[in-house]
């Protein structure tokens, strides 16, 4: 994220925006957060393992909007690193007229990160 022009400001017009304190989640556990953090790990491989393939990022089913969202790898690891540091993701603009064709499920990374480490362990 860019760094907040307005950070410290008293006069910060982005202030009356912010969430009232009842509404905030509570603190990440330390299991969600070796959680987050090795699927941020994850993401390194499977980025590394498939952008040089053609794939953008990854798309996740949403299930409050049943719509899917495309995520390209920066935005989606950004994201993550957010969540990781300040405890929750702050909404961010979809991807613009995506190609479907570019983008692939968790599951579908997963999948082809354990057969190239099955290839590799094989030699």
């Amino acid at each position: 994220m860019p760094p907040d022009p307005f950070a410290g400001d008293p006069d910060d017009p982005a202030r009356a925006l912010d969430e009232p304190a009842e509404e905030t989640e509570p603190p990440m556990t330390l299991e969600e957060r070796e959680e987050l953090l090795g699927d941020l790990s994850d993401l390194a491989v499977y980025q590394a393992l498939l952008e040089p393939r053609g794939v953008r990022g990854i798309v996740v089913d949403c299930g409050e909007c049943q719509e899917p969202h495309y995520h390209d790898w920066a935005l989606l690891a950004a994201s993550l690193e957010q969540l990781l540091n300040d405890g929750r993701m702050r909404p961010h603009e979809p991807a613009f007229d995506p190609d479907p064709s570019s983008y692939v499920s968790w599951e579908y990374c997963r999948g082809y990160a354990d057969g190239v480490t099955a290839s590799e362990n094989a030699l």
